[in-house]
């Protein structure tokens, strides 16, 4: 057996054993529901909800996505330009800094005085809790092209943006990367934060709901449920991750 798919049913072994210890723990502890619900419950929670969750897996998914699509756009644009300018760097990144210390709980109630309860102020608290890994990142990866590269380039004639757009920001690619496969996952962090505070839809309002009810399987459903797309979430980047930047792998075995 090759040991790339050796170690891949290994992991996987790994974590059905992990679902076992949790039921056989349960069961042989007479832990209750209330306190913590078996694995066999909440998957059985999922296959008979499934009707009533799909809607609002699909709006969370939508609302994340959507902050988060907001959030590279502004990420890529703030992180170039102080990437390549010092002034931007000393101006903006404190700015930065201050504002991604806030918790994020605290903007919720601002973004729903503005712009009232439901998707907006899902998407807007999506947008501003991912957006400044993308933001650190891209900056990192601008700031760390080689000078001698930048003064060859200039001249050879090439103007400012010539670099920046033929080597600044594909040298930007495997920290680009990183950033989303980071950012993906706090954008799901965003959505379901203001979901729980203002909206009537969506998986943080199942859980929400499921919490008031003392519906503790339902609540650990639509967690696995944001645990589940997080992860297809993150194994989509990273297989987009290799074909773009395989260029930049030096070693894609790590030993076990």
């Amino acid at each position: 057996m090759p040991a790339r798919i050796r170690q891949r049913f290994l992991a996987g072994a790994l974590i059905l054993g992990f679902f076992l210890v949790w039921e056989l723990a349960c069961i042989v502890f007479h832990v209750s529901d209330l306190v913590l619900p078996r694995p066999s419950q909440i998957f059985e929670t999922l296959w008979r909800r499934a009707p009533i969750l799909w809607p609002h897996m699909l709006q969370t998914l939508a609302t994340t996505m959507t902050g988060f699509a907001l959030g590279v756009v502004t990420g890529v644009v703030i992180g170039s330009v102080i990437g390549v300018s010092r002034l931007a760097y000393d101006t903006a990144y404190p700015l930065l800094i201050g504002f991604s210390s806030i918790p994020k709980v605290a903007v919720v109630p601002i973004f729903v005085l503005w712009f009232g309860s439901g998707t907006v102020p899902a998407v807007l608290t999506s947008l501003v809790i991912c957006f400044f890994p993308i933001v650190v990142n891209i900056a990192t990866g601008l700031a760390t092209t080689e000078p001698e590269l930048e003064d060859v380039l200039k001249a050879l004639g090439a103007s400012k943006f010539d670099i920046l757009w033929n080597v600044g920001l594909p040298r930007t690619m495997p920290f680009f990367f990183a950033s989303l496969k980071v950012a993906v996952t706090y954008a799901f962090v965003g959505t379901v934060l203001s979901e729980t505070v203002a909206s009537n839809r969506g998986i943080g309002n199942v859980m929400m709901t499921a919490s008031s009810n003392f519906n503790v399987p339902l609540a650990f459903a639509g967690l696995f449920i944001l645990a589940a797309l997080g992860v297809a979430l993150y194994a989509i980047f990273s297989l987009v991750e290799g074909q773009v930047t395989g260029w930049a792998t030096r070693k894609r075995e790590i030993a076990v």
